[in-house]
């Protein structure tokens, strides 16, 4: 006889979504070659010693989050950042404008239109980035070899493509795979430098650059944030919420009782990425100012401006931690509509057990989301800032990011989540389907 915990493991793997995990699979590897398919017209060794050059600044940043395909030049190099760009500001734009507030109100159809104009979006932004990249480069001496229209329109289709068709990849993954497909790109574009960043640290450690305690602290630090971040990510604060009585039909049901759950961090890994962005942008746009003009008073001004704000400076981490906290209120206030949740309990004849329903139920939850919010973000902030302080002291080779780890741990969770949702909704279909069988042959005795 098979025991219970063999039954389940058996129920488990039956149930287990092979084919989306396949398609998935598959998806990855298109995503990977791609990364390695480069646009004609760049000299591949003045490429690489400009990413050297420019490794702590925001083409860093961006290459990492393109799985290094922006330090090649690839087709992907934009990565799916435009896409996440126009999501973000659709989601703006749709507090102040009637018409996209009454779109997201009409159900699927309304949704459909909303996809629809971001990825006009996501189109404007990638052409305005590809050929704004493309002039960028053809200011570097050497680095393209044949400068002029012909290479700007190159870059720009190549890399507007690539763009889009990342856009569509992530939707397939999202329908037919496992897990948000935008945010598994994401993870994989990061996790692709994780192997060569771990044998960096191995090297270091093999050429005596790096003592062997040093290498150990940095792993066990690396191991306890992410524990921490796991630890937190899984927080939440649950507001009680009772169901007054209510009659459909001739039946009376009784009071019942729920929660409404808060997360801790309710903006994700949007603030960290948001104020990466514009503290390093000014940083890489004023270093590549100075490398390019003659010396003087203006251009030594320069040149320690964009020193100071460089990583691992004082007022680097000052204004990373400002700008953070910042973006951590502001998209916190953007997702979540504290009126719209009470009205929407009022509705539904819920309420908070000592509020009043309606507005002061409204500042209820305000009250609660502001302190739960300072908190996140005194933790994002914290999350963010320690590796690179890891970075300014040991040198560690590889951006160990705070920004990277949360994009990792959070889309970690959410598939093992997705594949836990997928088993059981199969179990579940197939307990159904036993059971009509059952009733079927018990109707025909």
């Amino acid at each position: 006889m098979a025991t219970s915990k063999e039954l389940s493991k058996k129920a488990a793997a039956a149930g287990f979504p092979w084919a989306r995990l396949l398609f998935l699979l598959g998806a990855l590897v298109v995503y990977r070659v791609g990364a390695h398919i480069p646009v004609p017209g760049i000299d591949p060794d003045q490429l690489a010693q400009l990413f050297r050059q420019n490794q702590g600044g925001i083409l860093g940043m961006f290459n990492m989050f393109s799985g290094g395909a922006l330090s090649r030049f690839t087709v992907f190099a934009l990565g799916i950042m435009p896409y996440i760009s126009a999501s973000i500001i659709m989601q703006m734009v749709g507090i102040v404008s009637p018409q996209l507030e009454a779109l997201k109100k009409e159900g699927e159809s309304g949704r459909r239109k909303l996809t629809q104009y971001t990825r006009y979006g996501t189109l404007l932004l990638a052409t305005f980035q590809g050929l704004g990249i493309a002039v960028a480069l053809e200011s570097q001496q050497g680095l393209v070899i044949d400068p002029g229209l012909g290479f700007r329109f190159t870059a720009v289709i190549s890399l507007v493509t690539g763009t889009m068709f990342l856009m569509w990849l992530g939707e397939q993954i999202t329908e037919r795979g496992l897990g948000n497909g935008i945010s598994i790109l994401i993870f994989a574009g990061i996790a692709a430098g994780l192997p060569s960043a771990i044998g960096g640290l191995f090297e270091l450690v093999r050429t005596g650059s790096m003592g062997t305690l040093t290498a150990l602290v940095i792993c066990v630090v690396v191991v306890a944030v992410t524990y921490a971040v796991v630890f937190i990510e899984t927080g939440q604060r649950k507001i009680l919420v009772n169901y007054a009585k209510r009659q459909v039909g001739n039946k009376i049901y009784g009071a019942q009782s729920s929660h409404l759950p808060l997360r801790l961090n309710m903006a994700g890994v949007i603030p960290p990425i948001f104020a990466s962005s514009i503290i390093l942008f000014p940083a890489t746009l004023t270093s590549w100012f100075a490398s390019g003009a003659e010396g003087g008073a203006v251009v030594r001004f320069v040149r320690d401006l964009s020193a100071s704000l460089a990583p691992g400076e004082p007022i680097h981490a000052l204004l990373y931690a400002i700008a953070i906290i910042f973006f951590c209120f502001f998209y916190t206030a953007l997702v979540f509509n504290s009126r719209e949740t009470a009205d929407n309990l009022k509705k539904s004849g819920a309420f908070i057990p000592g509020i009043r329903p309606g507005e002061q139920t409204s500042r209820y939850i305000d009250r609660i989301l502001m302190r739960l919010t300072l908190a996140g973000a005194l933790y994002v902030t914290l999350v963010c800032l320690l590796p690179e302080f890891l970075i300014a002291r040991w040198k560690v080779p590889f951006y160990f990011g705070g920004t990277s780890l949360l994009i990792i741990v959070v889309v970690t969770m959410d598939f093992m989540a997705q594949i836990q949702s997928h088993v059981m909704s199969q179990q579940y279909d197939s307990l159904l389907k036993k059971s009509n069988f059952k009733s079927a042959g018990m109707m025909n005795r």
